[in-house]
């Protein structure tokens, strides 16, 4: 059963926001507690077949590493994202589905360490080293928030096929 707290440990601006991004990615885990591996692979919602458990965790995992690694760190874009087109903007969507939702999670996992890591290491105001759009640089900070704000979005949307899927509720 997955533990989670949104009370950080201290009140600081660092402490608040990596409490909140954890709780948020905690609650995602904690929908997928005990679904069959059919239901996570289940898109229950005709217009939108490529949301199912195991797409929207691969989802959250791929958004993750393009705002830390790609965005924030400059590296290359690797992995589904990469393979991303206007007829297929949601690659990593898509191929999740051929993949046990425990494999995702833990994959998921590891890469949020490996991302409290990295934001331990780095101050709040440390500027992107892509732009965006725009050509302006986020900062750590932005990237935490709005990464806190992806989270929790999905989560409501794995709640709801969750509860397509098997009935289950909560979390």
């Amino acid at each position: 059963m997955t533990t989670r707290t949104d009370t950080p440990p201290t009140w600081d601006e660092r402490a608040q926001l990596t409490t909140f991004l954890d709780y948020a990615r905690d609650t995602a885990r904690a929908k997928c507690e005990g679904v069959s591996a059919e239901g996570a692979r289940t898109a229950p919602i005709a217009s939108s077949p490529l949301m199912t458990l195991c797409g929207l965790i691969s989802h959250l995992r791929w958004v993750e590493y393009y705002w830390f690694q790609v965005m924030f760190l400059g590296e290359e874009m690797e992995g589904p994202l990469a393979e991303a087109t206007d007829d297929d903007p949601d690659p990593e969507m898509r191929t999740a589905v051929d993949t046990p939702l425990p494999r995702l999670l833990t994959e998921y996992e590891e890469q949020s360490a490996r991302y409290r890591r990295l934001v331990s290491d780095h101050d709040l105001d440390t500027t992107a080293k892509r732009p965006l759009r725009d050509g302006r640089h986020v900062d750590l900070r932005w990237v935490l928030l709005h990464l806190i704000e992806e989270t929790s979005r999905h989560n409501g949307h794995l709640d709801v096929v969750r509860e397509l899927v098997d009935g289950e509720t909560g979390a």
